[in-house]
């Protein structure tokens, strides 16, 4: 779970550290005091995208990091396919530059955005204020149910055989071209097979043709640069022969002068040195010998490749593939004439065991959508929705990659009215309500072990607000849950209560993060939620007394 976040420079906050329980962690402030930075520092962590805005103004970078400890299995073996060693707990940083640059770590070891997006679904759930949007939109749907009845084995499954079918359904469209269609490619397949071919390419050789012509188009230059040292060091008023007298001259000097010794033998120590590397570079100009013929090859070779990736690159790999696909279109195309009959019977075989598979499918979906029903129901209900009634519609069709089922959810809100589809009828408050649901059921069959709620709330308020609270507490219970929030009803079922308030010092904007430890601070705060900055004895009364009935 979460245990710890450190900001610094992110937007209005200066330098926070925030420690989270492991249970339910609200998090209130007036608006526009800062709430949301603190979700972008942990998307920020989770390997989501971020701009240079962020960064405070006048500094020069933001810097995020995380603390995540009891790091599940799944995470510790990416870790170790990444070459990252750790012993349970996790330290994720990030650090933001002004001029837009950005760095990752995880235990000080530097990793791509994608190693942390890929623990980041992981670890961590996050519910933003704009997810609901997600119920409006049919097509989502199916993906909801397949999460909940864990049947993405058996999607992927049938995707398998679905992509097997579209592959041979390609196939017989490219072999059952019009005939003069298919003179014209077979001639374009054969220039591009032909040309390619007379390459004779090898995987990575672009890279070892263009490193060796390289050095040999610089080896002239080197040679001369090499040959002129040693000249330097070996010619009769070289160096070597300069220090050799040097040497000489003192000597004659050293019996009176015992000082002069070690000097003298230093002086041979260097002309020993010298002379050693005058013949590693001789040795070495004998390796910048260029063979002519040799040359003109790698020189014709190096353009050559250059040309042909160009024309089906831009990498090496990209032209093999090209010359691997147009063999096996090639080779279809010009097969002899049972080829096609061949395919059609593999397409009806394949057509078979794909629809077998889509009804399998579809059996289980609709298995799985009348648990659902029953359980986001019982959540929805208990959400203050008590005439909620749930359907689930499903208009079969042709096969598609999602299998034949063209789901949608349809909901019914008030007593005698007929489900309909949710964009037509759902208000704002009524979808965080069913997002809230489909979390909670979702959640008892995933091990996500942190769950992030952002104005999970909006559009709610009174006692709907206070089930929402309650259900907070409930999910906690199981996993880690974060809450940013607006009201009382949910700050109060917080085990942890954070407070997020801006300040202006020195005609600068700053937001500070503290958490709200004694009964008082949070009796002040909650006040503040209910009735704003002017507070009664009335109200803070109330906001006791919410407290104390929460059960703790």
């Amino acid at each position: 779970m979460l245990t710890e976040l450190y900001i610094e420079n992110l937007a209005v906050i200066e330098k926070s550290v925030i420690n989270f329980g492991d249970k339910l962690n609200v998090f209130t402030g007036e608006t526009g005091a800062g709430k949301s930075i603190l979700i972008n520092g942990i998307n920020a962590i989770l390997g989501q995208r971020v701009t240079k805005d962020i960064v405070r103004t006048g500094t020069k970078k933001a810097v995020i990091s995380a603390v995540f400890n009891n790091v599940p299995s799944e995470v510790l073996r990416i870790l170790l396919d990444s070459g990252i060693d750790s012993e349970g707990e996790l330290i994720i940083s990030r650090e933001i530059s002004a001029d837009g640059g950005s760095v990752a770590r995880i235990n000080s070891r530097p990793v791509n955005l994608s190693v942390l997006r890929e623990i980041g679904d992981i670890l961590v759930n996050i519910h933003g204020q704009h997810d609901s949007q997600i119920l409006l939109s049919p097509q989502k749907h199916i993906e909801i149910l397949d999460a909940y009845g864990n049947l993405e084995s058996e999607l992927n499954d049938y995707q398998k055989s679905f992509r097997e079918l579209q592959a041979v359904a390609k196939q017989i469209k490219q072999v059952s071209l019009s005939q003069q269609n298919k003179i014209e490619r077979i001639q374009k397949l054969k220039g591009i097979v032909d040309e390619i071919s007379s390459l004779d390419l090898k995987e990575n050789e672009d890279e070892e043709i263009e490193s060796e012509f390289e050095l040999s188009n610089n080896a002239v230059e080197v040679r001369q640069a090499v040959t002129g040292v040693v000249n330097l060091i070996e010619d009769d008023d070289g160096i070597s022969s300069e220090l050799f007298s040097a040497a000489d001259a003192l000597e004659n000097y050293s019996d009176v002068f015992s000082d002069l010794e070690p000097l003298i033998e230093r002086i041979k120590s260097a002309k020993i040195e010298i002379d050693d590397i005058s013949s590693e570079l001789n040795h070495l100009t004998s390796m910048l010998e260029v063979d002519p013929e040799r040359f003109a090859y790698v020189s014709a070779r190096n353009d050559s490749i250059i040309r042909i990736k160009k024309k089906y690159g831009p990498n090496l790999s990209d032209v093999l593939n090209r010359l691997d696909e147009s063999v096996k279109e090639l080779e279809a195309l010009t097969g002899n004439e049972n080829n096609i009959e061949t395919l059609k019977a593999k397409r009806e075989e394949l057509l078979e065991e794909t629809s077998k598979k889509a009804i399998r499918l579809s059996n289980s979906r609709e298995m799985a959508g009348k648990r659902f029903i029953k359980e986001v129901t019982s959540q929805l209900e208990f959400l203050n929705m008590p005439n909620v009634k749930l359907e689930i519609s499903n208009q079969k069709g042709k096969l598609t990659i999602h299998g034949m089922d063209n789901i949608e959810f349809l909901i019914s809100a008030n007593l005698g009215e007929e489900p309909k589809p949710i964009a037509k009828i759902a208000s704002g408050g009524e979808l965080s309500r069913i997002m809230l649901a489909l979390k909670s059921v979702i959640a008892e069959k995933d091990n996500t072990p942190t769950m992030i709620f952002d104005e999970i709330d909006t559009g709610v308020s009174g006692r709907a607000a206070q089930k929402i609270g309650i259900k907070l507490r409930e999910i906690s219970r199981n996993r880690q849950v974060i809450c940013v929030t607006h009201l009382a009803q949910i700050a109060v079922s917080g085990d942890t209560h954070m407070l997020i308030e801006k300040k202006t010092e020195n005609g600068k904007t700053k937001t500070t993060v503290c958490e709200l430890t004694s009964l008082e601070e949070r009796k002040s705060e909650i006040a503040r939620i209910i009735s704003g900055d002017d507070s009664s004895e009335i109200t803070l009364a109330s906001a006791e007394e919410m407290l104390k009935n929460v059960n703790h």
